[in-house]
């Protein structure tokens, strides 16, 4: 079992172990390699983690954890309109992953492990609540929009707060797999004609099927 708590020692365990897991994957990577790299003991990381896959897993939540983070403080910024927030927040989530690509490869490694029997359950339990808590605060800052009168108010925004997740989500998968790709550029695009969509968007009435 972990016993130390020193948080400025877990996080520079937490770090390592982040360049250690991006580098040679969840499998290659040994506990041994995450402490050459926070300058530490083998036995320190042990002190904190009681295994790689705890480790590995506080490793996803922390990644999850900055994430939203990030995006709810673009969404209390109280400078400029709605519209122009959305903007800051696809800019600031794509070029902090796009600054850090070589990382990307660990939400390939997080979504191989929500898959795997063994770790399944809490990968994905985290997955749904990181995932609904990015859909809560776009969707809350398009709720914003609507009762400003800035966006329509047929405005669907928890549906709306899915797919600009999914786009940004799978913009960053393109850049990672193609260096050619413009992230940056094609989220802005797609998110504007999304906006252009929601200032003016009626919701026609469903056909019977």
């Amino acid at each position: 079992m972990a016993r130390k708590s020193d948080p400025a020692k877990r996080d520079n365990i937490i770090g390592a172990a982040i360049r250690a897991f991006a580098q040679k994957g969840y499998t290659a990577t040994r506990i041994i390699d995450v402490a050459r790299m926070a300058g530490i003991g083998k036995g320190t990381v042990y002190e904190y983690f009681s295994s790689k896959e705890d480790l590995f897993f506080c490793v996803f939540q922390t990644v999850m954890q900055e994430s939203e983070a990030q995006m709810k403080a673009v969404a209390a910024s109280p400078a400029g309109s709605v519209a122009r927030r959305l903007e800051v927040m696809g800019d600031a989530l794509m070029r902090t992953w796009l600054d850090k690509l070589e990382l990307y490869s660990l939400v390939m490694e997080f979504w191989s492990a929500a898959s795997a029997a063994s770790s399944r359950q809490r990968f994905k339990s985290t997955f749904q609540n990181a995932y609904r808590g990015f859909r809560g605060t776009v969707a809350a800052l398009i709720e914003e929009g609507m009762h400003s009168g800035e966006f329509s108010p047929s405005c669907r925004p928890v549906e709306i707060a899915s797919g600009l997740i999914g786009m940004w989500d799978a913009l960053l998968l393109q850049a990672w797999t193609d260096s050619t790709f413009d992230a940056l550029a094609a989220s802005r695009v797609c998110l504007e004609v999304m906006l252009q969509g929601m200032h003016r968007l009626e919701v026609k009435p469903k056909e019977p099927i």
